[in-house]
């Protein structure tokens, strides 16, 4: 059979329209913002404790912040500090920087000689709704239960990357002020069961596993937490 020009083309074109469409890929979901912040506590004319190799916790709080926060920027973690030098911050300034980030997460860092392995401090307010105006100094109640969740989950991911690990409640001014999932964190000598010391403060291996162990457990906390954003838009 002859085809003719303007049959050839109706039959192109026929084809043409009835030819399945190319598949575009969908764009990727945009992950919901996560920020952290990183509260070395002391800091300034505040020393705090003085430790093994005559280190001041001030010094160790912000080395640790320091490391903390290079791990997590490099994990895609934007990270808000209360300090970045030795100065002096006070506890409602410290929460001020807090609010402001809106962040998913803070942890206050401190260090002790006594006890072992890392200590997981919540506040001991209790769970409350949210207030349009929270008052300041009870402004954690409405996020009582998602910090809980963040000691549970820091707690599982500490563990599973075998940090002993101590949780507990207690007043804490600086956190009983935020508008976020808020815990202090204390790192205490490893030792073993019998309180025979293996690995100290001013142990460089010991100091890069505990930010390690604590970045860990921050990004099993990213993770939730974009699991709750899933569910609650």
């Amino acid at each position: 059979m002859r085809w003719t020009n303007w049959a050839l083309a109706a039959l192109v074109a026929g084809g043409l329209a009835g030819a399945p469409a190319f598949a575009q890929p969908a764009p990727p979901a945009p992950q919901a913002r996560f920020v952290v912040v990183l509260d070395a506590a002391h800091g300034g004319d505040d020393t705090g404790g003085r430790l093994a190799g005559n280190q001041l916790e001030k010094s160790f709080t912000l080395a640790l912040s320091v490391r903390l926060r290079s791990l997590l920027a490099a994990r895609g973690i934007q990270v808000v500090t209360t300090r970045e030098s030795d100065a002096t911050v006070d506890a409602n300034k410290r929460a001020e920087i807090a609010n402001h980030a809106q962040a998913q997460a803070c942890l206050s860092l401190h260090a002790s000689e006594s006890g072992s392995g890392l200590h997981l401090f919540a506040s001991s307010l209790a769970p409350a709704q949210s207030a349009r105006i929270p008052a300041w100094k009870t402004a954690q109640t409405a996020w009582m239960t998602r910090s809980l969740a963040l000691a549970g989950v820091l707690n599982s991911a500490l563990l599973h990357a075998g940090m002993s690990v101590t949780l507990a409640r207690t007043s804490l001014p600086g956190l009983d002020s935020m508008t976020c999932p808020a815990l202090a964190v204390e790192i205490a000598p490893e030792r073993t069961a019998d309180h025979k010391t293996t690995a100290g403060l001013d142990d460089p291996d010991y100091q890069a596993r505990v930010a390690a162990a604590l970045a860990a457990a921050l990004l099993e906390w990213r993770t939730e937490a974009w699991r709750v954003e899933a569910r609650h838009p």
